[in-house]
């Protein structure tokens, strides 16, 4: 069996930072394990955030009016996207596991990591009208939010200060990953390491490396499959009228975004089901 290839998109300034620590267990685990581990250290590499007309060589199509996805799509059919574009869809192309390591920044993903899905995740490379979702593009690879929050994992439940996690994590894991097809890993979430003592940080990175041992095999979270949806304009893309029967009697709604008016699924965007559990 080929090694599996892992990318790792890093976003932190500091080398000294426990987000660079939780990125050196997971090359070095995964690298021990057999892995062909890349990394793209986003403010090493001076990442450009901004998705801008830059981005595409040669002219564009429609310059009095500039539609960005529209231009990269044209783009990258021509290959005429810009250089450090080019070199992370490759970097993507090639992963059977993409781990995204950061600091929770405004309840997102820090700037410079935002702007690297905007610009590499383009559409025709990650996504088209047609390949979203479960028959996304990018859907025999799997991938995974690994990141550290300000604060207490207590403000982060259904009756905390911050709001439950799970409806943070929907954006980026739905809306993002899930949108293109990835099989969405549980995330890796280091509560308030800032004021963990070091022996807390240490039993972090260690539960971290033992998890990293057998993640390639772990099962996806659970999302509502598109064959529940009536994939037609006509019908708004909405959910079929049997599968709002067949929940109506229900205790939780499907999932975080399709909540139907009930309560939310518990940790639905923080753990996997089994797989008998998992939508229909």
């Amino acid at each position: 069996m080929a090694p599996k290839t892992v990318l790792i998109v890093y976003a932190h300034h500091s080398p000294n930072s426990f987000n660079a620590a939780a990125k050196d267990v997971a090359v070095q685990t995964l690298a021990a394990q057999g892995c062909k581990v890349i990394v793209s250290d986003l403010y090493a590499m001076n990442f450009c955030s901004s998705a801008t007309a830059a981005d595409i060589k040669g002219n564009l199509k429609n310059p009095e009016h500039f539609l960005y996805g529209d231009e990269t799509f044209i783009a990258w059919t021509e290959d005429r996207l810009s250089d450090d574009i080019k070199e992370e869809q490759r970097k993507v192309a090639e992963a059977d596991l993409i781990i995204f390591q950061f600091p929770l920044y405004w309840f997102t993903v820090p700037a410079i990591m935002k702007g690297w899905m905007e610009r590499v995740l383009t559409q025709g490379f990650a996504y088209t009208l047609e390949n979203i979702y479960d028959n996304g593009i990018l859907k025999d690879k799997k991938a995974v939010l690994s990141f550290t929050t300000g604060g207490m994992e207590s403000m982060y439940l259904p009756d905390g200060l911050n709001g439950d996690i799970n409806i943070m994590l929907w954006p980026l894991q739905n809306g993002v990953l899930r949108f293109c097809g990835f099989q969405v890993l549980a995330p890796q979430i280091f509560w308030c390491v800032a004021d963990a003592p070091p022996p807390e940080r240490t039993a972090m990175l260690e539960a971290w490396q033992a998890r990293l041992k057998g993640m390639l095999d772990e099962q996806p979270l659970s999302f509502a499959p598109t064959k529940l949806f009536d994939l037609s304009v006509q019908a708004g893309f909405r959910l079929r009228s049997d599968m709002k029967e067949a929940y109506a009697s229900q205790p939780y709604g499907l999932t975080t975004g399709q909540h139907l008016g009930k309560p939310l699924p518990p940790n639905n965007q923080t753990k996997a089901s089994p797989p008998s559990q998992k939508n229909a």
